[in-house]
């Protein structure tokens, strides 16, 4: 059995992963250090008072049967539900549910451990009203669309599907190809153009191949047609046969995604592990081909040094490169700091009520609704109730985040608390979601680079990936650690592999580079130069 220390960089899914499957399969010691004062990286869940909040909305739900076990061997699916994600118990707007004994602590009570079967429900808000997403082609998307801007998507698809393709050099290619430029241009250029903040032209298509892998208007079509003629066929909350953007059902943590992260480092402390909050890494010594250690500095100014045999690091690479005692070669620090990233905010708001309803009058049932509307820049809303209720002190209340995306040398960023709340408030009033005299409560977050961009040097990024894997005993891992738009299990597989690398003396990394790349979709465009938005012959 493997000996020895690891030193883990973050405290998010990879790292605590990481930490854990160390101790389960080796005998080596996992040293956690966090730069924050929160369990869970871009995973955590934040209280406020009494309420909880999912920054970013993390649905339970993998293609990997590995990670689903994980997942439910740390918390079981609780009692009473099945996998039709039905309970009497999860309601709100005044029907009761029982409070958990900790509503917003860090040690909830061991009945509170558990998984919940949630429906999803995503929409897209556009010309003031609601449409399914991903969208579906059904009598009342065409209504609300109207007939010209029907028979222009039309039309558009066809085209799209008749004429011979052009290769896949951006996002925007990638989209126009699967759902035709009218499609594109009125579903998802106006919004992911508010994500990123740059044209979709400018993105490389490997953003497309990686987060909505194989969407398109055909899979749409076959998912509803399997839907509605073989409601059978949906293989239970696994869902195998589901594209992964078309999933109905996912598992969730009953007082959120930090609840399991929290879960875990309590495993890891009991372990014998440690875990080193509010220190940030600044140095990393290396000699020759090993890293020897980590220097990191509290809040306060101390300085503490971390020896290890192996070393994790789920640090953006940017600040990874940085910190090399022994600085990198010219051509990799240029890629690094190249390297752009995304930043974010979301604005909690507590109010009494939604001006916006379901067709019937009912509360909206989404977990998260696309905002369209160009004539606001909030780009997405959560509504926390839907995602559990539990999430939400007082059951009469609605709590819902609106998510902002935006760089932190933006003037959006540097807005104060008050100001951010005001501009939440009057956008979600503007266009008919909330009344501002509702809004009882709010709390602003913000996190800087949530998203690892696929601009910028990034089509160079394979000058960095070739000299950070030549430290044999370093292993990136997690989005920020290898400047993948990884989801959660994605991050998680990051680490199992690696351990799995250390269990059986694997010194190649490629299977780490690997892990949620569409290998096909790169075989497909071999042929693409380099410099021109998708890498050329990625090796991952």
């Amino acid at each position: 059995m493997k000996q020895g220390t690891a030193i883990i960089i973050g405290a998010g899914p990879a790292g605590l992963t990481a930490a854990i499957e160390l101790q389960r399969r080796t005998g080596i010691k996992p040293i956690v250090i966090e730069a924050g004062q929160e369990i869970g990286g871009l995973a955590r869940t934040v209280c406020y008072k009494g309420n909880r909040m999912d920054i970013g909305g993390h649905r339970f739900f993998s293609k990997s049967d590995r990670v689903m076990q994980w997942w439910l061997e740390m918390m079981p699916i609780e009692a009473g539900q099945g996998e039709d994600g039905q309970s009497s118990r999860l309601r709100y707007q005044g029907q009761e549910r029982e409070v958990p004994a900790s509503p917003c602590g860090p040690d909830p009570q061991t009945e509170d451990l558990v998984m919940l079967v949630r429906r999803r429900k995503s929409r897209i808000y556009f010309l003031r009203r609601f449409f399914d997403y991903p969208i579906r082609l059904t009598a009342g998307t065409l209504r609300k669309l109207g007939a010209v801007r029907t028979l222009r998507c039309g039309l558009s698809y066809l085209r799209s599907v008749l004429l011979p393709q052009r290769e896949e050099h951006s996002l925007e290619d990638f989209l126009i190809h699967r759902f035709g430029r009218q499609i594109y241009l009125t579903f998802f250029k106006p919004y992911t153009e508010k994500v990123w903040g740059v044209p979709c032209n400018e993105i490389s298509a490997e953003w497309g191949a990686q987060r909505i892998k194989g969407l398109s208007l055909k899979a749409v079509a076959r998912h509803f047609l399997r839907k509605t003629f073989a409601p059978g066929r949906s293989g239970g909350i696994a869902q195998k046969q589901t594209e992964t953007s078309l999933i109905e059902k996912f598992l969730y943590p009953k007082l959120g995604p930090g609840q399991l992260w929290e879960h875990v480092a309590g495993l890891v402390r009991a372990g014998g592990g440690e875990i080193h909050m509010g220190v940030s890494i600044d140095r990393v010594r290396v000699e020759g081909n090993r890293v020897i250690a980590v220097e990191g500095v509290s809040p306060a100014g101390e300085l503490s040094v971390y020896s290890g045999d192996y070393f994790f690091s789920t640090m953006p690479v940017r600040d990874l490169v940085r910190s090399l005692s022994c600085p990198a070669p010219k051509e990799v620090v240029e890629v690094s700091e190249g390297l752009m990233y995304r930043d974010f905010i979301t604005v909690g708001l507590l109010a009494r009520k939604l001006t916006a309803a379901e067709e019937d009058g009912s509360p909206l049932k989404d977990n998260w609704i696309y905002i369209q509307e160009p004539d606001v820049i909030v780009g997405r809303l959560q509504i926390f109730n839907n995602w559990s209720p539990w999430l939400v002190q007082d059951p009469e209340k609605i709590w819902i985040g609106l998510e902002y995306f935006c760089n932190e040398t933006d003037s959006l960023w540097k807005l104060s608390d008050e100001e951010m709340t005001r501009l939440a408030i009057e956008e979600a009033a503007r266009i008919g979601l909330v009344k501002a005299e509702d809004v009882e409560d709010s709390h602003v977050v913000r996190v800087p680079k949530t998203y690892p961009a696929y601009f910028g040097s990034y089509a160079r990024f394979d000058v960095i990936r070739r000299y950070m894997d030549r430290f044999e005993n370093l292993f990136l891992i997690g989005r920020n650690g290898m400047h993948k738009y990884n989801n959660q299990d994605h991050s998680m597989l990051t680490a199992m592999t690696a351990v799995d690398n250390i269990v059986n003396g694997v010194a190649a990394k490629d299977n780490l580079w690997a892990i949620n790349t569409e290998m096909e979709y790169h075989e497909e465009n071999r042929g693409e130069k380099a410099g021109q938005g998708a890498r050329q012959e990625p090796s991952l």
